[in-house]
């Protein structure tokens, strides 16, 4: 039985944003990060990326939409799920998160916040992918993530643009419930 990601976020809220095997390598040998977010692959090596997160005891996330070789079609996900055996996926499209929704696999939508469009589209996207968790991206806007956290009430990560401890702090501050980055020293908080 999985455990439930919004537990898994709250006692681990230092997500690694992994984008390359050697930062992989890097995320790896970093004590306490939990989940991974995996930014990066294709169709060749992607079950071999997610084999090595899982046997570092880790929570392997896949973002289907940067991984080489998949399509946009939902059978991209049957792969993710049957074949890769991630623990979940990271996607931008709606559809996507339905289907791994009805896989069993952790969702989480990914939402670029780049104007007043992107927060009146919000509440459709979730209603139709039901995700898990939300990422907005960039994470460096702290009245937005508090905004965003009291319209949809599922948890929120803030991701893109954390650098420092500052940054992660008025993230959590917020509402966030975890922060993702590709910034490494952040990893070692």
């Amino acid at each position: 039985m999985k455990q439930n990601i919004r537990d898994l976020m709250e006692a681990n809220p230092i997500i690694a944003a992994v984008k390359s095997m050697e930062g992989l390598d890097v995320c790896l040998a970093v004590g306490g990060v939990k989940i991974v977010f995996l930014l990066f692959g294709d169709v060749c090596n992607i079950g071999e990326i997610v084999k090595r997160v899982q046997n570092s005891g880790r929570i392997a996330m896949v973002h289907v939409d940067l991984i080489g070789g998949l399509s946009s079609k939902e059978v991209a996900i049957d792969f993710l799920a049957h074949t890769v055996h991630a623990d979940g996926i990271i996607s931008t499209k709606p559809t996507m998160l339905k289907r791994a929704r009805e896989l069993s696999l952790y969702t989480v939508l990914r939402i670029f916040m780049l104007d007043s469009m992107a927060f009146e589209n919000l509440e459709k996207q979730v209603d139709t992918a039901r995700p898990d968790v939300i990422e907005i991206l960039p994470g460096l806007m702290p009245k937005i993530i508090k905004r965003v956290t009291h319209s949809v009430r599922i948890p929120v990560i803030a991701g893109g643009l954390i650098a420092e401890k500052e940054d992660v702090m008025e993230a959590l501050g917020m509402g966030a419930i975890s922060i993702s980055t590709t910034n490494t020293d952040v990893w070692k908080m």
